[in-house]
């Protein structure tokens, strides 16, 4: 799994690059053609993550349930983010996978519950949810840099 979370580290340090780069403006901007903004999707992932390995494990998220709201899938940008929040973001894209990573290997995942994504793909354990997550989250990159170049 050391592969797997090295993925995830690698993709998270390039959404912190497009909050680093990127005005508040163009973070919170949804082109024509466009549901969301890129600081939606960069929030997204973090969400998804942590519904896919921690809720469906039974663990409570190691983020607040207001984010895991506004964020989960379905959702789309209800209000402008702020700089607070961009810099919030940017240390929890680290912090979450580096405490996933860690309780992993401390044996915290001791149970899932099985989770038909919308790919169609069946998570039947954490590893899948781990794995998966990899693939979620390159949709993601996508979509911001198809939203990069259209703000």
């Amino acid at each position: 799994m050391d592969w797997a979370f090295d993925i995830t580290l690698k993709n998270r340090l390039i959404l912190r690059d497009f909050l680093n780069d990127l005005t508040l403006e163009q973070l919170n901007k949804i082109p024509d053609g466009f549901a969301n903004n890129i600081i939606w999707n960069i929030y997204h992932t973090l969400v998804t993550q942590q519904i896919l390995v921690y809720t469906l494990s039974g663990l409570t998220p190691l983020i607040e349930d207001d984010l895991v709201t506004a964020y989960r899938k379905g959702t789309r940008p209800i209000a402008r983010v702020d700089q607070l929040n961009v810099e919030f973001v940017k240390r929890a894209l680290i912090s979450t996978i580096e405490k996933t990573k860690k309780d992993y290997v401390n044996g915290r995942f001791k149970t899932y519950t099985p989770y038909t994504t919308s790919t169609k793909s069946t998570l039947n354990k954490v590893e899948d949810a781990i794995e998966f997550n990899n693939f979620h989250e390159g949709i993601h990159l996508g979509y911001i840099l198809a939203l990069r170049k259209s703000i």
